[in-house]
């Protein structure tokens, strides 16, 4: 039997006038199989200070969620150093290294991916997506980031929305976390 793997997982996350909002679907697969709709893949950490979101295969995103979130503490909510020290162990441990997951995490003024390969990627634009719809929200951000006056909230919605309509692994049971 295989894993259980988040296949119909999005997550997006952005960082939009001040305000951060963090989202994703509820779906959890098997192979072809939809085992669960309502799945919460969004946490609030660290005193409510960071919203982090995992994508990959359960135990694995499971097990990178556990790290990171000691590595929070640990650095008294430092997300990038948390971070740069979560991939330090990762890529030092050669049975860690080897993790299909990912996580998009977010404070007020930063917000990063960072996979079970230990690799960190803190985006441009402040708009973050990964798992099956993760580039179809991407997309739908971008466009409504630049030619709307939504709200960070507002553009997570719309965007992961636009992702169920389009990616078969993607639902609209929709959890979104916003910090101001």
């Amino acid at each position: 039997m295989s894993d259980i793997i988040m296949h119909g997982t999005t997550i997006i996350g952005m960082i939009h006038n001040g305000k951060v909002a963090l989202g994703g679907d509820g779906q959890v697969t098997l192979g072809n199989n939809i085992l669960k709709a309502n799945a919460i893949k969004i946490r609030r950490l660290f005193d409510n200070n960071v919203i982090a979101g995992f994508a990959g295969a359960t135990a694995d995103a499971f097990t990178l969620f556990g790290k990171f979130e000691g590595k929070l503490k640990e650095y008294k909510g430092n997300l990038k150093r948390a971070a740069v020290e979560l991939a330090k162990e990762w890529r030092s441990d050669k049975i860690l290294r080897r993790l299909e997951a990912m996580v998009i995490a977010a404070d007020k003024s930063t917000i990063l991916i960072i996979s079970g390969t230990g690799d960190i990627v803190e985006p441009e634009d402040n708009i973050a997506a990964i798992g099956s719809g993760g580039m179809y929200a991407l997309a739908a951000a971008k466009a409504l980031k630049h030619n709307t006056e939504l709200t960070s909230v507002e553009i997570v919605r719309e965007s992961l929305q636009i992702a169920s309509e389009i990616c078969i692994y993607t639902n609209s049971n929709l959890v979104i976390e916003e910090i101001k």
